[in-house]
């Protein structure tokens, strides 16, 4: 049988437990309570909600740039102007104005058009001057090349010089060994004549 030092050893265990046990579930809860505020539901319904904000605001967004892109067409190009019952010199007058019009907007959109490419060429030197500080060199696109290309058009270049320098290329001949003497031709003429005379 179990003596009293047993059992009050064995008591004490399983209270030492159980603390040990109710200190754990109170941290548990205490845990719990501290990250409970957003559950995975809630934030599943935070996310569709801000999803459902951010696309009413893109909407809001564009119809505000419809709006304002219509403010401005009407602006540039003015009211409508009716010509069903106009006389040839009003309609002239309407023409003129829109030629004039017309024109201005050429020339202000050319005006415009050069000062983008003036930036342009501006923000890439600055570009390049930023990347030469910082030791960065922009490494230039590569194109392949074919090795036999480059054979072919170096032949190619050698036949053209040869073409352009064909005297230059001839053999050169001694001069006299293909002149023409007269006693090269007297015994041949006296051979047709002896010919002739038989």
């Amino acid at each position: 049988m179990e003596s009293e030092d047993e059992r009050y050893r064995r008591e004490d265990k399983e209270r030492k437990k159980a603390e040990v046990r109710r200190r754990l579930e109170e941290q548990a809860k205490a845990a719990k309570g501290k990250r409970g505020f957003l559950t995975p539901d809630r934030k599943k319904k935070l996310r569709v909600l801000l999803r459902k904000k951010a696309a009413e605001e893109l909407k809001r967004e564009q119809e505000r740039k419809a709006q304002e892109r219509k403010r401005v067409i009407r602006e540039r190009t003015g009211q409508p102007k009716h010509n069903d019952a106009r006389n040839e010199a009003e309609l002239m007058k309407i023409c003129k104005e829109y030629h004039k019009r017309i024109t201005s907007l050429a020339d202000a959109n050319y005006d415009v058009e050069q000062e983008v490419k003036r930036k342009d060429i501006t923000l890439q030197e600055l570009n390049a001057q930023v990347c030469d500080l910082r030791g960065k060199f922009i490494k230039p696109t590569l194109k392949k090349v074919s090795k036999y290309e480059q054979k072919l058009e170096r032949m190619r270049e050698v036949a053209q010089k040869a073409a352009m320098d064909f005297r230059g290329t001839l053999k050169k001949v001694k001069s006299g060994v293909f002149n023409f003497t007269d006693t090269d031709t007297e015994p041949k003429k006296a051979e047709k004549s002896g010919e002739e005379e038989i």
